[in-house]
C-alpha cells in the first residue's frame, strides 16, 4: 500500500523519514549483515548465528524459520505460547530469548519493564513501506482512530534508552510491526438458521449452549465490550480503558449469561476454536480469520461474519531483547529487514492475516491472490493455502471484502487498561463462576 506525501511528513525533531532511511541505508551498508541496499548477503552462513524467538502460534511458524535459514543462513529457534504466557515470559525471563514476537497490547505491559531495547528506525530498510495504521493510527487520512491499545500509541519511544511511550513518531520503535487483522464472529451458517448482523447475536437465547468467546482477558474483554454496546446494555466512554464500574457491569453481565448456560466453552488457542466450530459444538463464537479458513478446509461451512458495529483488531510485531549486541544484534536487524522484504508478508496474507508492509508483499503474490486477499475481488482460480491445499474455489469472495473495508471498520483494538489488574481479577471470577 503506497503512502501519500502527507503520511511521510516525518519524524519528530524535523527529520524526515526519507532522510532517516537514506542515512540508515548508508550506515547499515557498512555493517556486516545489513543487506540494506544489495539484498541479503550470505555472511551468516559463514558465521552461524542462532536467534531465539518466542511468541504466539499465530506467527511463530516453521515455514518462516526454514525460509530465513535458506535466505540468510540465520537459524531461528521458535517457541510458541499463548498470549498471556508470552507476556509473562517477556518480563520474567528476559535472558531466555533474543526476539520477542508479541502483540502490541503485550508491548504496553512489557516495554516499560526495560527488557526490550528501542529499535533504530535508520537501520530499517522498509520502514517507509509500513502501513500508516502503525505510524499514525489511521489507515487513510480520514480514518477515525479506534479505541483500545492502538499500535501507534505504544509504537515509539523518545530515545535509545527510553521506556516511555512517545506521543508522536520518533526515530525509535518499540517493535517493528509484522502481522495484524480485524476480528469478528465466526459462524456456522448451516446451523445458526438466520442472518447474523451484530455482535449482540451471540447472546441470542436460540444459541444457548452453542456459543464461545476468547479466554484471554485483554482480548476477551474487548469482545465483551462490543457485545455489551451492541446489546444496548452499556455505552462506554472508552471501551479500551474502562472504569471499575464499567468493568463490573461487563463482568456481571457475562457471569449472568454464563450461569444461564449461554456459553459452551472459552477457548485460548487457535486449534481449540477450530475444533469447537468444526464439531458443531459451537455455532457462533469470537474467531480468527485463518481459524475460519481451517474449518472450511475440512469441507465444513464457516463464515467470518462482518458485523454492523465493526471489528476488534489486533496487531503484532518483533521486539529486540535488551541484551542483544554485536553480531547478534546485526543479525536481528537483518532478519527484521528480510521479514518486511515481502516473502513473509505474502505468506501471512495467504493465511488471512495482513502484512505490515503490503507493498513488498504484493511482489510475492500473483495478481489473483492479491485481488482475492487484499482487494476483495472474486477469485479467478482456486486460492491455495501456503501448504498448497485449496482454501477457496474460483469465484469466491473474501468474507468482509477488501483490506480497506476490513481494517477501515475497526472499532477497537485489544487493550491493556489503567485498571488492568482489577479487570483480570474480575475476568477470572467470570471464568470460574
Amino acid at each position: 500500500m503506497t503512502r501519500t506525501t502527507k503520511d511521510k511528513r516525518g519524524i519528530s525533531g524535523g527529520i524526515s523519514r526519507r532522510s532517516l532511511l537514506k542515512t540508515g541505508a548508508a550506515a547499515a551498508g557498512l555493517a556486516a549483515g545489513s543487506g540494506a541496499i544489495t539484498g541479503f548477503p550470505t555472511i551468516w552462513a559463514q558465521n552461524p548465528i542462532t536467534l531465539r524467538q518466542f511468541g504466539t502460534g499465530v506467527s511463530n511458524l516453521n515455514a518462516i524459520a526454514e525460509k530465513c535459514k535458506e535466505d540468510l543462513g540465520i537459524t531461528l529457534e521458535m517457541t510458541a505460547t499463548d498470549s498471556d504466557a508470552a507476556a509473562q515470559r517477556a518480563v520474567t525471563q528476559p535472558d531466555s530469548y533474543d526476539i520477542a514476537d508479541i502483540e502490541y497490547w503485550i508491548a504496553k505491559k512489557v516495554f516499560p519493564a526495560g527488557v526490550l531495547q528501542p529499535m533504530d528506525v535508520s537501520r530499517l530498510t522498509y520502514f517507509d513501506k509500513i502501513v500508516p495504521l502503525f505510524i499514525t493510527g489511521k489507515l487513510t487520512p480520514d480514518s477515525v482512530i479506534a479505541q483500545g491499545t492502538a499500535p501507534h500509541t505504544v509504537g515509539f519511544v523518545e530515545g535509545p534508552d527510553s521506556t516511555t511511550f512517545a506521543k508522536a513518531p520518533t526515530g525509535w520503535l518499540t517493535m517493528v510491526p509484522t502481522i495484524y487483522n480485524a476480528d469478528t464472529l465466526g459462524i456456522r451458517p448451516d446451523l445458526v438458521g438466520r442472518p447474523i448482523t451484530t455482535w449482540a447475536d451471540i447472546m441470542d437465547p436460540a444459541f444457548r449452549g452453542k456459543t464461545s468467546i476468547l479466554n484471554i482477558p485483554s482480548i476477551g474483554i474487548m469482545d465483551a465490550a462490543m457485545i455489551m454496546e451492541a446489546s444496548g446494555e452499556l455505552t462506554y466512554a472508552d471501551k479500551g480503558n474502562m472504569t471499575r464500574a464499567e468493568i463490573d457491569k461487563t463482568i456481571d453481565f457475562l457471569i449472568a449469561a454464563k450461569r444461564a448456560g449461554q456459553f459452551r466453552a472459552f477457548w485460548k488457542s487457535f486449534d481449540e476454536s477450530v475444533n469447537l466450530m468444526a464439531s458443531g459444538e459451537v455455532i457462533i463464537q469470537s474467531m480468527w480469520s485463518p481459524a475460519v479458513a481451517a474449518v472450511r478446509s475440512r469441507g465444513i461451512p464457516c463464515v467470518y461474519q462482518p458485523l454492523k458495529e465493526g471489528y476488534r483488531a489486533w496487531g503484532g510485531g518483533i521486539g529486540l531483547a535488551k541484551h542483544l549486541s554485536g553480531a547478534k544484534l546485526d543479525a536481528a536487524y537483518e532478519y527484521i529487514n528480510w521479514y518486511l522484504s515481502g516473502w513473509v508478508g505474502a505468506y501471512l496474507n495467504r493465511q488471512g492475516y495482513y502484512s505490515a508492509a503490503m507493498e513488498t508483499a504484493k511482489k510475492h503474490m500473483s495478481d489473483d491472490e492479491w485481488g482475492f486477499w487484499v482487494e476483495g475481488k472474486p477469485a479467478k482460480g482456486d486460492i491455495l493455502a501456503p501448504d498448497g491445499k485449496v482454501m477457496e474455489k474460483a469465484g469466491a469472495v473474501r468474507d468482509g471484502g477488501s483490506f480497506e473495508e476490513r481494517m477501515g471498520k475497526v472499532a477497537c483494538w485489544n487493550s491493556v487498561m489503567d485498571e488492568d489488574r482489577y479487570m483480570v481479577r474480575r475476568w477470572n471470577e467470570f471464568i470460574a463462576a
